[in-house]
């Protein structure tokens, strides 16, 4: 999809998937619920095929992230494509409290597959998705078939630079001001994020979103840390695909470097949101998996 096709029907869409509701999609699609560690969680189901869980990244939805740029409906051709909406997003719970959060949202998706009765699924994961993903791979690895990363990689636990952004983040966005992206705070000597992307996530956090829920999220981050020994000794098979210009790219390549066998495509010229409008970002993915499934 190119990025005019893409932003010509942003708005409309926009004010939908934010509360909720979804554009008009190819194929049935399944609107669900499961109740986990007392909360309860939107999912949606399309698709036939091998299982694929989609984790959508930080202040949208499954819709927003993943329906309106297309992935849904291109993966539904082989897939089962099961979209998760996070606790704190979409039509989910949203608690308050950072212990809500953390290594709980990895295991929000344990509990969608034990719902499911599915063994084993492939995993894809964007942006905050993204880090649930590696987690959960490092976690749960004999539940995941493949793991995909993409606009995410791997911080080092002790990354006090790391920790640091997240009390400023969360001290953001109770204060209503919304925020940058979490990259954007990653340090001097990496590339901003541009102004499109900050005024977007600025709107979105600020005017569309449950504050408090987010800001608790963001203070439970530390809990989905993984350390370079688990990383070391994943054998599952990963695909990392990051923007050019995304700042997370260092996160993403210390990732692969780590990772046996992982494989690293990068969008040159796209940031981190504009990542998931390029043509190359998708066939990527969906060659990755149809191997996979092949295997």
């Amino acid at each position: 999809m190119s990025l005019p096709t893409f932003a010509s029907g942003f708005t409309s869409v926009l004010a939908r998937a934010l509360k909720g509701s979804r554009p008009p999609a190819a194929g049935a699609v399944e609107d669900s619920y499961l109740t986990a560690d007392g909360k309860r969680l939107h999912y949606t189901l399309q698709g036939d095929g091998a299982p694929l869980v989609l984790l959508h990244g930080f202040a949208v939805n499954g819709d927003l992230n993943w329906r309106l740029p297309g992935f849904i409906d291109a993966l539904a051709n082989d897939f089962l494509v099961i979209s998760l909406d996070l606790r704190g997003h979409g039509k989910s719970d949203k608690p308050h409290g950072k212990a809500a959060y953390g290594a709980c949202m990895a295991e929000d998706v344990r509990c969608l597959l034990d719902h499911l009765a599915l063994a084993r699924v492939h995993l894809v994961g964007y942006s905050l998705g993204g880090f649930i993903a590696l987690y959960l791979a490092t976690s749960h690895p004999e539940r995941l078939a493949s793991v995909t990363i993409m606009g995410a990689g791997w911080e080092p636990p002790e990354n006090a630079r790391f920790k640091d952004a997240l009390t400023r983040l969360a001290a953001d966005l109770r204060a209503g001001h919304g925020i940058n992206p979490l990259c954007g705070y990653l340090g001097d000597d990496r590339p901003r994020p541009g102004f499109l992307h900050r005024s977007l996530v600025k709107a979105i956090t600020g005017f569309f979103c449950d504050q408090e829920a987010l800001a608790a999220m963001v203070e439970g981050l530390p809990g989905l840390a993984v350390s370079e020994a688990s990383l070391r000794q994943l054998s599952l098979p990963l695909c990392a695909i990051v923007g050019g210009k995304d700042p997370l790219r260092v996160s993403a390549e210390a990732m692969v470097a780590r990772v046996p066998g992982a494989e690293l495509t990068v969008v040159e010229g796209a940031d981190h949101i504009g990542t998931m409008t390029r043509r190359l970002t998708l066939s990527t993915l969906r060659d990755f998996l149809r191997r996979q499934t092949r295997a």
